[in-house]
């Protein structure tokens, strides 16, 4: 299965760090600096997205956000505002590698990158520790196939 974002924002929440705009160029287009790889971007604010990205009340909350993340007033969603002209640190990022379900469809937790844990249901903590921490398999295939079952048989659903 393809990695399908959430929209949830939290992958943005602190992308300020990193992506800083250089230079505004008008008509919505903007020079961007990675502050790490020194890498510059031409992006420009979707058109669908102009009224959107006015909206600057998120830096109240998230000071550190990406200069281009907004969230909708309509739908409660975070949007890249530059969505369409992304860099590619942004284009390549999936935050999960294994997305976990409680019951009722929301995010119970996720595992990261090799076998990183991040938990956000306490019930899901104690079944990890009772089940999976423990887990000895070498094979990301078969750990994920286990790991997969494990989580199935409590109840979970799990989409990578």
């Amino acid at each position: 299965m393809v990695f399908e974002c959430q929209q949830c924002g939290e992958c943005c929440h602190h992308m300020g760090q990193v992506h800083s705009i250089r230079e505004t160029r008008g008509d919505f287009e903007f020079l961007v600096n990675n502050q790490y790889t020194g890498e510059k971007n031409i992006v420009a604010v979707d058109p669908d997205k102009h009224s959107l990205f006015a909206d600057t009340i998120i830096f109240q909350d998230y000071p550190e956000a990406c200069p281009f993340l907004r969230y909708s007033g309509e739908d409660g969603k975070a949007y890249c505002t530059v969505h369409l002209t992304r860099p590619e640190i942004c284009r390549d990022y999936g935050c999960w590698r294994l997305l976990i379900l409680d019951s009722k469809g929301h995010r119970a937790g996720r595992i990261m990158y090799q076998r990183t844990f991040l938990p956000d249901d306490t019930d899901l903590i104690c079944l990890w520790k009772n089940h999976v921490d423990n887990l000895n398999e070498p094979d990301d295939v078969k750990w994920d196939k286990k790991i997969t079952r494990i989580l199935s048989d409590a109840g979970y659903t799990v989409r990578d």
